[in-house]
Order: structure tokens, then C-alpha cells, then sequence
């Protein structure tokens, strides 16, 4: 027992406290609890080269370490302390030596080079028991060019085996990215690895872009562009990047738009003579609904994962505040019940947390609430922070967070709903409106 006890970790997850118990040889596990424990030490010694692999080896093990160490769950082991050295992906493991540096995971990988194909597989040991963790031996293969893909597919299976939380590193953010004065930004539309990596931009700097939205398939953008000197809603083909504008009505202006779950219906905010209410559009048959009725500003709307109710943001009460209504519409209820003004909520993919953007006392704030608004949980503060974004795995927040004064700039920022962990994503210059895509296929 006391080997299970030494692999326990109870990390607080922002859930509902509690205490876990392992059982006699259970593997180490991440176990939501009410505290906080120092990191779990692992291991990831360099991958071994199998043939052509040359940098590609260290580089993708240094991007499972970067992934597994960036979620504040985890402590790499450096390999100056180990004493036993890997070396054969079937070679047998001195587990007694990994032991005496207290490593509670090991985690091997091999890699083969052929041409521009690569393959790459791992396990993942538990050290105390001496025994490969469960669903943790696997083999990925496809080309060079998407050699981190299969790190962050690596990473994903050990921080699953290990948390019990579904993995979010094998994902994409779409971005703004912006240049120019602070009175005279150029923005863009750009997409990223999770971590930074792997920019691309999909727009010019032509016209003004906003707030970007994936589908949840992660084939499509949605974004609200000023090409025609009004915002209108665009969709755009993330493949061909074709794009088409929506929900064209004379005299309107529409934006904030954001997909149903089925990626069949858009749900935005459009703007008619001065009052603001939010439609529904079929993709598919164009036809429009109108779900708001009310001469206040409603706006920011975002569907609950089974796509059963929409949480938006409305003025109707004096200041901006929170309201869930039924999908096809109809009389909001009020969640939000702090002082200050909210906005930008939107739902997390597991359905328990909304997100929001709060304003109070002089400074923005990132919080989460639960769907019916009690357990309120502020996670940042600063001069400005705004624009939440969940991880597919419905445990990490992205969101934009802007200097203050004439050089002010904004930047892409990240923490876990505890408000753990939070740290800058890196970007090469200003980046705002984050919006984290589905796991990839």
C-alpha cells in the first residue's frame, strides 16, 4: 500500500473535493481532490533512433516533455539524474533504477525515418509496479511534416492514462494576429498548433477580421470580417480557404457568430435599426430565426454541447449579464449575480462550466460558473483580460489579455480552471481572439 500511496497525486481540478483511494498495485494516477501536491516526477529519456530518425527522435521527445511539464501537472526528471540508460525500445527496463529517482513514470519511444514517412511509438511505464500502463504502448505513423502532431498524440495518451481527463495537445487555435499602431491595427486570420507552433495565416491584412470561431469538425471558420466596410459573418473552407459571407440582410450589421454542435446551424448577434438581437441560420437552407425579441443589446450567444439551450450575454437589466435560453429561442434566465458586467460567456464541450469575461472595480477578469451560475470562480485579473476559449477537453481556458497605455499590446494567455498554470502563449507579435479547435482527427 504504501507504493499506491507514494503514486497518489490529488491535485484540485476545480471540481467537488473529496478523497481517493488507490488500490494495492493501481497505476499512478492524477486524482481530483481537494489539494495540491507538488508535480508528478516522470520520465521521458531522448527516443531512440531506429533507423533515418536523426533529430526527429529528440525533437518529438522534447515536445511529449514540453506538453506533459507546460500543464503543471508534471516534473520531467532531467536525464543528468538517471542512473539506468534506454538503450533499445525492447530493451528490458531497470525499473529499481528508475525507482531511485523517484520517477513514478517511464516513458520510451522509438522512432523510424524513411523517406519523407515517419513512425513513432511509445510505452508508457508505471515504474513502482513494474508493468506497462494500460493503453499506453502505441505506434503512429504518417509523414515528417507532422512529426509534432504524433509528439502531441503521445502526450495526449500519457496525460489520459495519468489525469483521467481527455487530452487537448493534439489541437489548433485560430487566431487574430495584429500589427500596426494600437490606433492603427492590421489584424488577420491565423491558425497555430496549441503551443505556438506551426503559424499560417489564412487572410490578408486587407480588412478587419474578428473573432473567429472553428466548427466542431474543425474543417470550417466562421468569423466576422469588415471587407465591405460592415461587419458581416463569413464562413470560410479551412482546407481551400474559399470563403462565402452569411446571413446577408440590407441595412444590417451581423457578427459574433459561433456554430451548434452539429456544425449545422450558426447562431450570431444582428444589428437593425439600433437594436441588437441574435438569429439562428441553417447552413444548409439559408433560412433564417429570429431567437431574441428585446430592445436591449443581446449578443455573444454560444450553444450547450448537446445543443439544447444557448448562453448569451444581454443588457436588459442595465448592464451586461448572463442568460441561458432554450435553442430555439424565447425568454432568457438570468444566471450571472456578482457585481460588475459580463460577457462573452460560452459553454465548456463537457457541458458542467460557462465561461465568461467579467468587468469590476477597474479590471477584466476570466471566470467560470456553473451552468445555473452559483460556484462563480474568477481565474485572472489584469488591466484587460477577455474572450474565454475552452480546450476540447473542456479543462484549460485560452483567452486575449492587453497592456495598458498607447503602447499596449495584446497577447494569447492560457490557465486551467483553477487558475493554476497560468501562462503566455507564445506568438511572434500581438495576437487576440483565440478560439481553440476539436481534438484533430
Amino acid at each position: 500500500m504504501r507504493q499506491a500511496i507514494a503514486a497518489l497525486l490529488a491535485l484540485t481540478l476545480g471540481l467537488a473535493g473529496g478523497s481517493a483511494v488507490l488500490a494495492q498495485n493501481a497505476p499512478p494516477r492524477i486524482v481530483i481532490g481537494p489539494g495540491v501536491i507538488e508535480p508528478m516526477p516522470i520520465a521521458v529519456p531522448t527516443f531512440i533512433d531506429e533507423g533515418g530518425a536523426g533529430d526527429y527522435a529528440r525533437e518529438i521527445g522534447r515536445v511529449v516533455i514540453s506538453d506533459l511539464e507546460g500543464t503543471g501537472f508534471f516534473r520531467n526528471i532531467g536525464e543528468e539524474a538517471y542512473i539506468s540508460r534506454v538503450t533499445g525500445f525492447d530493451a528490458p527496463v531497470a525499473f529499481e533504477d528508475w525507482k531511485a529517482i523517484n520517477a513514478q513514470v517511464l516513458v520510451t519511444g522509438a522512432v523510424t525515418v524513411s523517406g519523407d514517412r515517419i513512425t513513432v511509438k511509445f510505452r508508457a511505464y508505471d515504474v513502482f509496479n513494474g508493468t506497462t500502463m494500460e493503453g499506453a504502448a502505441l505506434q503512429f505513423a504518417g509523414t515528417t511534416q507532422g512529426w509534432r502532431r504524433m509528439a502531441h498524440k503521445v502526450a495526449d495518451v500519457v496525460y489520459s492514462k495519468i489525469t483521467g481527463e481527455g487530452g487537448y495537445f493534439d489541437s489548433r487555435v485560430v487566431f487574430v494576429s495584429e500589427s500596426g499602431p494600437k490606433n492603427q491595427r492590421l489584424k488577420r486570420l491565423a491558425v497555430m498548433d496549441y503551443d505556438g507552433a506551426n503559424v499560417a495565416f489564412l487572410t490578408d491584412s486587407s480588412s478587419i477580421v474578428l473573432a473567429p470561431r472553428f466548427s466542431p469538425q474543425g474543417d470550417r471558420i466562421l468569423y466576422t470580417s469588415y471587407e465591405t466596410g460592415f461587419p458581416r459573418i463569413t464562413l470560410m473552407d479551412v482546407a481551400s480557404l474559399g470563403r462565402q459571407t452569411l446571413a446577408e440582410q440590407p441595412g444590417t450589421m451581423t457578427f459574433a457568430p459561433r456554430f451548434s454542435p452539429d456544425g449545422g446551424t450558426v447562431v450570431f448577434s444582428l444589428e437593425r435599426g439600433g437594436n441588437t438581437d441574435i438569429y439562428a441560420l441553417s447552413v444548409g437552407s439559408g433560412q433564417l430565426t429570429q431567437l431574441t425579441n428585446a430592445p436591449s443589446i443581446e449578443t455573444a450567444p454560444s450553444f450547450s454541447p448537446d445543443g439544447s439551450q444557448i448562453v448569451f450575454e444581454s443588457d436588459r437589466s442595465g448592464v451586461p449579464q448572463i442568460y441561458v435560453m432554450p435553442a430555439g429561442g424565447g425568454e432568457g434566465t438570468r444566471i450571472s449575480g456578482g457585481a460588475g458586467r459580463y460577457g462573452t460567456p460560452v459553454w465548456s464541450p463537457r457541458g458542467d462550466y460557462i465561461a465568461f469575461t467579467k468587468q469590476n472595480e477597474g479590471r477584466f477578469h476570466i471566470g467560470v460558473m456553473r451552468t445555473d451560475g452559483s460556484e462563480e470562480r474568477l481565474l485572472t485579473a489584469s488591466f484587460l483580460d477577455e474572450g474565454p476559449t475552452w480546450a476540447p477537453n473542456g479543462r484549460v481556458l485560452m483567452f486575449t489579455r492587453e497592456t495598458s497605455g498607447g503602447g499596449g499590446q495584446a497577447s494569447l494567455w492560457s490557465v486551467d480552471i483553477t487558475g493554476r498554470n497560468l501562462k503566455q502563449i507564445p506568438t511572434d507579435g500581438p495576437a487576440s481572439d483565440p478560439a481553440w479547435s476539436p481534438l484533430l482527427p
